[in-house]
Order: C-alpha cells, then structure tokens, then sequence
C-alpha cells in the first residue's frame, strides 16, 4: 500500500538502472510516496515510470543534487561508468550524500567506487538484492547492506520499502561476500534441482509431482515453489540468465581462490552452466539448466500445462 509523501524523511531520491529488476524496486519507491529521478541508458525504459510519478532523466550526472542515488546495473564497469564515467552522477557540480549500490559487482569494483566516493565526501552502501523482478513486486525482495553503520539506519526504511528484509552486515564490502555466497548457492541448487527432476521424470514421475512433494517437504524453499512453473512448464522467459549466473559463479571462484577456500561444487556448476550457455541458451532464463540435463539424459521435455503457483 502507497504511503503518503514525507513519511520516508523528505529525502530526494536518485535512481540509476531500470532493468527488470531496477525498474521494479523504483516502482516501490514510488508507490511508497518518495520523490524519485530515474536514469536508464535506454530512457524508454523508464518512461513508464513518469506514471507514477517519477522524474525521468538523460544522464547519471542530472541525479547529482539528489539526497540519496540508487545503483542497479548489470556489471561492475557498469557501475564504474554512472559513478565516474562520462557524465557520472559523482562528477556533477553537487553531489548527493550518500550512494547505494544494489548491483551484484565485485569487492574490487565497489570498493574502488568506495573509495573515490568518499574522498569526494560521498559515504556508500553495499546493498545487493536477493530476488527478481517478481519477487520485487510480490514485496518478498531481501536485501544485505554494508558500509557505515549511520548511513545504513538512514536509508533503512527507504530498503525495507524496496524489500521485505533488510540485513546488516557490517562495514566495508561485507555483503557483496554475502550475495556472492548467495548466488553460489543459488546455481548450485538450481543444478541439482534440475538433475532430481529429470531423474524422477524419466523414471516416470510428472515433473508437477516430484516438485509438489518437494515444496511441501523440509528441502522447498521459496526458491523451489518460485522455479516450479519453470520447471514445469518450460516457460524460460528470463528473470536470470546463464550468463549472470556464470558471472557471480566466477566471482565466488575467484573470491574461493584468494581466501585458500575450496569450492569443487561450484566449479563443476559453473562448467555445466558454460555448458548451458555453449548450447544456445543465452538470453533464457537460468532454468534452461533443466533441459541441458534432459538433453543429456535422452529425455525430451514437454510442457506439461499444469497450473501451479509460484508461491508469492
């Protein structure tokens, strides 16, 4: 439900990414009474936006005088680029107080961003998401935060709008360790949901089936309910493709590398998920693992036009 305007503090909103993601979770700002300027490099994307009340604008910089600015982009040199690129939002001739960045980037990426924020007198937030754009308007979105404890109770109920739960976790980089932990966990799950569906199906049980017991078992989790339409009926419009899922696989090796941490698991995941990818998946959703695996055990999947729920 909207709230009135003001019942945030008055804080000016900058918001820079209208993905699917971003896009939504801008939408709850909205929704929430806040006073929100969008950028997306595709400004078409956020038109839509204006309806409800949001300021569209042509570059990162416009959002300089704002209070508090957003991150959600793709990719760490995204990141670098509507931070200090050409027309970044911190080499405008103000600045706002405080950056947040909901990105899934590397600890190297943000802290450099870090960095050169503060120096410029800006504090930062690490506060990647977990979720997707469905999740987001369901008001199930989570999100991990990390950076100076006072700017984190500050922006904390302009998160909590955004999502359902908000978790601190300290200063500097700490939650990107977090969701990169996270999405680790997240490929590798989806991996072996993949290869118990397919197991069960070819020894003859309905994919519907195994995963109603699954989802009403100790193993479902919100994740299994949400992937089950998916996995049954073969629906992969994308909410996270292999190719993001490939990216935060090879942070979370990289990050297992330097800290001496084994993670055979993952990397056995991340071949298969390249293997995804090779065969002409990009652009899907990460489910498409699900037909990889059938492929490889001989087994052509139908969809099986089921109507089950996702669990939001």
């Amino acid at each position: 439900m909207a709230s009135s305007k003001g019942t945030l503090g008055g804080l000016t909103v900058g918001w820079i990414g209208a993905g699917r993601m971003g896009y939504s979770m801008a939408k709850r700002l909205l929704d929430a009474g806040c006073d929100v300027s969008i950028y997306n490099r595709t400004r078409s994307k956020a038109e839509p936006l204006a309806e409800s009340g949001g300021k569209i604008v042509d570059t990162p910089k416009e959002l300089c005088d704002r209070d508090i600015v957003f991150t959600m982009v793709s990719a760490s040199d995204d990141l670098l680029e509507v931070t200090f690129g050409a027309n970044g939002v911190l080499t405008g001739p103000s600045r706002p107080k405080l950056l947040v960045d909901c990105s899934s980037v590397s600890e190297e990426a943000s802290a450099d961003v870090r960095a050169r924020a503060v120096a410029l007198g800006v504090e930062m937030l690490a506060a990647p998401v977990s979720g997707n754009a469905k999740v987001v308007k369901a008001g199930k979105l989570t999100i991990v935060a990390s950076g100076p404890r006072a700017s984190f109770d500050q922006v904390e109920p302009y998160l909590e709008a955004i999502g359902r739960g908000v978790t601190y976790v300290g200063e500097g980089e700490l939650a990107r360790m977090v969701k990169i932990c996270h999405n680790l966990l997240l490929g590798v799950v989806t991996q072996c949901l993949a290869e118990i569906v397919v197991l069960a199906n070819k020894g003859g049980v309905p994919r519907h089936a195994t995963l109603d017991f699954i989802n009403n078992s100790v193993m479902g989790s919100m994740f299994s309910r949400y992937k089950t339409p998916a996995f049954v009926n073969l629906d992969m419009t994308p909410t996270f493709t292999p190719e993001l899922l490939r990216k935060d696989l090879d942070l979370g090796l990289k990050a297992g590398k330097a800290l001496g941490v084994p993670l055979p698991v993952t990397e056995l995941t991340r071949a298969l998920v390249q293997e995804t990818v090779d065969a002409g998946h990009g652009g899907r959703d990460f489910s498409v693992l699900l037909l990889e695996e059938a492929k490889k055990a001989g087994l052509t999947l139908e969809p099986e036009n089921v109507d089950v729920g996702t669990g939001l």
